[in-house]
C-alpha cells in the first residue's frame, strides 16, 4: 500500500468503515515460528463477511454518496469511492452520483480529483472521457494531469494528441515528485504497448547479480490480471527447493485494485528492485494475521539502508546509485527503473503479504480467487467460513521458504517477463535458472 492516498483513506475510514471493522472483525494470531499452530481470522466467518459487505454498501457507499457534494463532504465521497473500488460496486443510482461529481470536478480539491479519477479508472473505463479531457487541459497539478492522461490512454493506445512533454513539464513540475511522475508518464506515452525490446531475464537470475544477497523474485506479466510467480534465491546463488526437492515457487499477484501503472499512488506493484528487510504481522483487517515480508523502495529509505552499507555517507538518491544494483546488460531497460521513479514520486509501504479480503468480490476476474491490493505483492490465502481458520496459505509457504534461505536481508526483484495472456508458470522460468542452480 501507499502512504499518501491510502493513509488518507484510512483516516477518512475512521468516520465509518473503521468503526464497522472494529465491530465486525477480530483477529487471532499465531507466530511464524509456530507454523503447526492454527491461524484464525474471525472476519472470514460467513455471517461476518455478509455483515461487512452490507455495511460497506449501506454506510460507506450509499450513505456517504447521499451527502450533498461540497468542501465539507469531500472526505465522505472519497470514502465511498474506495468502497466502490474494493467491491467493484456499480448501480444506476451510484453512477448518477459519480456523474454529479464529474460535473463539478474542476472545482474540487486535487485530493478529491485524484480519488475520483482512480475510481473512474477502476470502474468506469471510457465512461467520462469528455470530462477527464477537459480537466487534463486545465489542471495545474502534475499527478492529476498524469491520472487524466492514463485514463484517456486506457481507452486509446495511441499517444495523446497535441501534448508537448517539455511544455507540460515546465508548467507542472514544482518538485522532484512531480518530475518523477511526468518522466514516468511521458516514457509510457512514448512506449504505450508491449513492443519495447525486452532483454533476457538471465542477467537478473545469474548468481553474480546482487551477489551474496537473498533475493525474492516476482515474475509477472505485463497484463497484471494474470498472477505472477514468486521464487527465492539464497545468498549463495541457489534457488530454494520445496519439501519434494523441486525448486520452490508460489503464485503471486502484483495487481492493484485500480490497475493504475506503478508510478501512481495505489497503482500496480512497480517493476524493479526493492530492499527486503524483515518479517512483520499486520493488524490491517484486509491483510490479515499471516506474517508479511517488509520491503522498501529508493527514496523511501536511506542509501545506507537500501544498500545495507553503513560506510555510505551520501544522503541524496540519484539514478547512478540505483544503476549500481543492475546488471550491465539491463541498464538501458527502462521498466527496471520503475521502483526508482515510483519511490521518487512518493510511493511507500509496498510489501509482500497474504490476504483476508473476500475473494468473492472478484468472482469472474482472471486472477480469482486471488485478491488485488493497493499496490503490494499478494499471495493467495483461503479461510474457513465456519470458524475463520486458515485453510490454505501461499504466504506462509513463502515466508517459510525465505527463512530456509536465511531470512529477509536482501532484495526483492519484480520483473515482467512478457505479455502472454496467461499466469506465469515455473516451466517458463526453469530454463533460465537451471544453469545457476547446478553451480
Amino acid at each position: 500500500m501507499d502512504n499518501e492516498y491510502p493513509l488518507r483513506i484510512f483516516a477518512v475510514m475512521k468516520k465509518s468503515i473503521v468503526l464497522i471493522l472494529l465491530l465486525v472483525l477480530s483477529f487471532q494470531f499465531a507466530s511464524l515460528a509456530q507454523t503447526t499452530a492454527p491461524v484464525y481470522f474471525n472476519g472470514a466467518v460467513k455471517e461476518k463477511k455478509i455483515a461487512l459487505k452490507k455495511s460497506i454498501v449501506e454506510n460507506t457507499i450509499t450513505k456517504n454518496l447521499s451527502y450533498p457534494l461540497n468542501t465539507d463532504t469531500e472526505d465522505y465521497w472519497i470514502d465511498a469511492f474506495w468502497g466502490m473500488e474494493l467491491l467493484r460496486y456499480r448501480s444506476p443510482w451510484a453512477e448518477g452520483r459519480i456523474q454529479l461529481a464529474f460535473d463539478s470536478i474542476e472545482n474540487r480539491t486535487a485530493v478529491f480529483q485524484r480519488a475520483l479519477l482512480e475510481l473512474a479508472y477502476t470502474n468506469y473505463t471510457g465512461r467520462f472521457l469528455k470530462q477527464v479531457s477537459t480537466l487534463l487541459n486545465k489542471t495545474g497539478n502534475a499527478k492529476v494531469f498524469a491520472m487524466c492522461a492514463e485514463y484517456i490512454l486506457s481507452s486509446n493506445t495511441s499517444p495523446l494528441a497535441g501534448i508537448d512533454p517539455e511544455k507540460i513539464k515546465q508548467q507542472l513540475i514544482k518538485n522532484e515528485k512531480d518530475e518523477a511522475i511526468l518522466t514516468s508518464l511521458f516514457c509510457r506515452l512514448q512506449n504505450p504497448g508491449p513492443k519495447q525490446n525486452k532483454p533476457s531475464i538471465s542477467p537478473v537470475l545469474n548468481a553474480g547479480f546482487l551477489k551474496n544477497q537473498t533475493i525474492l523474485y516476482s515474475f509477472q506479466r505485463k497484463n497484471r490480471n494474470y498472477p505472477g510467480l514468486a521464487m527465492i534465491r539464497d545468498s549463495a546463488g541457489n534457488f530454494v527447493s520445496d519439501e519434494t526437492g523441486h525448486i520452490f515457487s508460489v503464485p503471486q499477484l502484483a495487481r492493484s485494485i485500480s490497475n493504475l501503472p506503478g508510478y501512481l499512488t495505489n497503482g500496480n506493484t512497480p517493476q524493479g528492485i526493492f530492499r527486503m528487510y524483515g518479517f512483520d504481522t499486520s493488524k490491517n483487517a484486509f491483510i490479515g494475521p499471516t506474517t508479511n515480508i517488509q520491503l522498501t523502495m529508493p527514496f523511501e529509505t536511506s542509501l545506507q539502508h537500501f544498500f545495507n552499507d553503513s560506510t555510505i555517507t551520501n544522503t541524496i538518491w540519484t539514478l547512478e546509485w540505483y544503476k549500481k544494483l543492475l546488471p550491465a546488460k539491463s541498464i538501458l531497460y527502462g521498466p527496471l527503473f520503475e521502483s526508482f521513479y515510483a519511490g521518487k514520486a512518493g510511493r511507500t509501504e509496498i510489501i509482500a503479504h497474504g490476504t483476508t479480503v473476500d475473494p468473492d468480490y472478484y468472482a469472474g476476474e482472471l486472477y480469482y480467487p486471488q485478491t488485488p491490493t493497493m499496490g503490494c505483492l499478494c499471495t493467495k490465502e483461503l479461510w474457513s467460513e465456519v470458524d475463520g481458520k486458515r485453510l490454505e496459505s501461499d504466504q506462509q509457504k513463502l515466508t517459510a521458504a525465505l527463512q530456509k534461505a536465511g531470512g529477509t536481508k536482501g532484495y526483492c526483484v519484480v520483473i515482467e517477463i512478457d505479455d502472454a495472456q496467461k499466469p506465469v508458470t515455473l516451466s517458463e522460468i526453469l530454463p533460465f535458472i537451471q544453469p545457476v542452480h547446478s553451480q
